[in-house]
């Protein structure tokens, strides 16, 4: 009994040793805690310096700017490309003017032989000419590929419609200059339209002095020359004959066109000359008229083959009535 209760005494007094261990280390803990500084176990992260407004900014800034950027690029781009078709295109532009420098080259020196060769055979024909007729012959009047040249005055009448100005120009240049050149120097040149329209108002009803500056001005103001044309020759034939109609002078008119439209009687139209070109008591009419007919209705709808057939019949009838000759091409390029 009493070792009973000696063993229940032992093991209280063990059960209040622990307890007062525990509160002791406790105790102890907290000392220790409250005069110790804290331990910085790791370092936080800084806070940034710039607030996340200012960043997002930014960043609709930085985007602006990309976006810029990339317009701009692609506009040197498209300029880049542009330069390219530029530099493509002339460089065919100048392969093309190359071939057509080489080509009027060899042309130019084809005619330089055939000037040659034309030189030549006008030496032969002279020398043979002047052996079959003698040196002492002398023309009885003259013609030349069978248009008489012995006028002292030229009038040019050039039907400037849209049809000859736009398809046959360069073959009137071409004509204009030939006819010149058959006639190295007269007192007076003259040119005017189908209408009657002068190229150079100043000389209206005047003649223009033959100088080789003249003939050079008149050539280069014809390569533009585009007055109102009806495509009819009688009003320019009608007001030229009544302005330059003067007993000595000798005129001949170079009609040049492709039209004369229905509606005109061509026989009016030739009593008319005839009453104001009068012949002489020999029969010769004082102003010679000549024409050029071009062809240039043939490429049209057949419908306006008709007008270009009127043309012909009626100068013919006129350059023969009137001491003249006329010639139709085959081509008018």
């Amino acid at each position: 009994m009493r070792k009973r209760k000696r063993e229940e005494d032992g093991a209280t007094i063990a059960f209040l040793d622990v307890i007062s261990c525990g509160f002791g280390a406790i105790i102890l803990l907290l000392m220790i805690t409250e005069n110790s500084a804290p331990v910085t176990l790791e370092n936080a992260p800084q806070q940034l310096e710039q607030p996340v407004a200012e960043l997002q900014q930014t960043l609709f800034d930085i985007r602006g700017e990309t976006q810029t950027l990339n317009r701009e690029l692609n506009a040197r781009r498209e300029q880049l490309s542009a330069y390219r078709e530029r530099v493509a295109r002339l460089e065919r532009e100048m392969s093309n003017i190359r071939g057509r420098y080489e080509t009027s080259t060899e042309l130019a020196e084809e005619r330089a032989v055939e000037e040659s060769e034309l030189a030549i055979a006008r030496q032969s024909l002279t020398a043979e000419m002047e052996r079959l007729l003698g040196q002492d012959f002398t023309r009885s009047n003259n013609v030349i590929g069978g248009i008489p040249v012995d006028s002292e005055y030229i009038i040019f009448l050039i039907d400037t419609s849209g049809s000859m100005f736009y398809n046959a120009w360069p073959r009137v240049l071409e004509m204009v200059t030939e006819v010149l050149d058959v006639y190295p120097e007269v007192k007076g040149i003259q040119i005017m339209n189908d209408m009657g329209d002068y190229m150079f108002p100043n000389y209206r009803g005047q003649w223009i002095p033959d100088t080789p500056a003249r003939r050079q001005a008149i050539i280069s103001a014809l390569r533009n020359w585009a007055p109102f044309s009806n495509s009819s020759p009688v009003e320019g034939i009608t007001r030229a004959i009544s302005a330059f109609y003067q007993t000595g002078q000798r005129v001949s008119i170079y009609t040049f066109g492709d039209d004369f439209l229905p509606g005109g009687s061509i026989t009016r139209v030739v009593e008319t000359v005839d009453r104001i070109n009068a012949a002489d008591a020999s029969g010769n009419r004082l102003m010679r008229i000549h024409a050029v007919g071009f062809p240039v209705l043939f490429d049209l709808d057949p419908r306006y083959h008709d007008s270009l057939y009127r043309f012909a019949t009626l100068m013919r009838e006129l350059a023969e009535r009137n001491g003249g000759s006329f010639v139709g091409l085959n081509a008018y390029q």
